[in-house]
């Protein structure tokens, strides 16, 4: 397998159902943390669930989509990154992420989400890659500004909330591709 350093003691490498235990020892470790920001459907409950979840990403990475990828520093898993949505018609994809405490304050997901814009642009010729967000997200909004996108909208009470609580508006932010490459240059 690959594996992409993101600083000295960090690397992005390609996260597999094969792993699923090691996804869910992650997410246990996070799950208050990202809860209230990341699909409910992602933040595994027990091994199934997160069997369930890297297989889904490995059946969008083998059609071409989605692809999930985590981040391990000093050999731990400590979180990841993912292309939600990767569509080579329209030229769009979407990314995310998600971090545990002991990954936080390093640029890790930054550099994780810039290594995953290079491939998308530059390998693979995309034109526009999106990052939605719960209003109020305040790491992931800093990470958005971080890789220089754009706040393109904010769509009203578009989240339905946790737990009974109220809806939520959801950001959505963006880059071209031409945006990219002159930052980058």
């Amino acid at each position: 397998m690959f594996s992409t350093p993101l600083s000295d003691e960090a690397v992005l490498e390609p996260l597999e159902p094969w792993q699923a235990e090691e996804f869910l020892a992650n997410i246990d470790r996070c799950r208050d943390l990202i809860a209230p920001w990341v699909g409910p459907s992602f933040v595994a409950a027990d091994l199934a669930d997160a069997r369930r979840v890297t297989r889904s990403y490995a059946d969008g990475q083998a059609a071409d989509g989605k692809r999930l990828f985590g981040i391990r520093l000093n050999g731990k898993l400590v979180g990841g990154t993912m292309f939600v949505s990767f569509d080579t018609k329209s030229g769009v994809c979407e990314l995310g992420c998600w971090l545990e405490p002991a990954g936080q304050g390093r640029g890790l997901v930054t550099a994780a989400a810039s290594t995953l814009l290079d491939w998308a642009f530059e390998v693979r010729g995309l034109s526009r890659a999106e990052w939605w967000t719960v209003a109020g997200n305040e790491p992931s909004i800093k990470v958005a500004k971080r890789l220089g996108m754009s706040l393109d909208a904010t769509l009203r009470e578009y989240d339905p909330g946790r737990d009974g609580g109220p809806r939520r508006d959801m950001l959505i932010w963006s880059i071209l591709a031409r945006e990219w490459r002159a930052a980058r240059r």
